[in-house]
């Protein structure tokens, strides 16, 4: 199977205001002389703009595990299209056990998601947007999962050029009419 190209985001353009804690984990490591103790935490980063990202960290203390997974979502960062405060369609995605579904929303909806999936949403700056888990919730299974809901995410004038229509005949009316008061406005 062919891998996608993936464009780089660098993280020192965007200012990746939001940092959250989703998950930590104490993890244990048991050696001939006893236990050691470590920890993982889960880190969200975004921009409220569009850009966010997830990363995993691990270390003896919990201010090195943080530190550690900011790096790595940092450098882990996707671009999310919104259309408004929503998500352009629907997207349906797997990530081993988990099943993720999110769905578009009319304005004034809000998030109605839970766990990370809220968390990375928000760090996303999508504020009208419905989610439904399937099948395991786990915390970091479902993190992962949002994001390869995001990078499976197209804009409408990505999906007119690749079909090579023009906008007009691909969007809803809603989306038109949306995109009119918003350059009106």
């Amino acid at each position: 199977m062919r891998k996608k190209q993936s464009t780089y985001i660098n993280p020192d353009q965007l200012n990746l205001h939001v940092e959250r804690v989703i998950h930590t984990n104490r993890v244990s490591k048991t050696h001939k002389g006893g236990r050691t103790m470590s920890f993982q935490v889960m880190v969200v980063v975004g921009d409220t703009d569009g850009h966010v990202g997830v990363g995993l960290g691990k270390a003896r203390q919990v201010p090195d595990a943080i530190r550690k997974a900011i790096e790595a979502a940092r450098k882990n960062l996707v671009y999310v299209p919104r259309i408004g405060s929503t998500i352009p369609h629907e997207v349906e995605v797997e990530f081993g056990a988990t099943r993720l579904v999110l769905k578009p929303a009319s304005p004034g909806t809000g998030v109605v998601a839970g766990g990370s999936v809220r968390a990375l949403l928000e760090a996303a700056g999508v504020h009208d947007v419905l989610a439904k888990l399937v099948g395991s919730r786990n915390p970091i299974n479902t993190a992962w999962a949002t994001m390869k809901a995001f990078r499976s995410m197209r804009s409408p004038e990505q999906i007119a050029q690749i079909r090579g229509v023009p906008l007009k005949t691909l969007t809803p009316w809603y989306v038109r009419k949306f995109k009119d008061q918003v350059e009106v406005s």
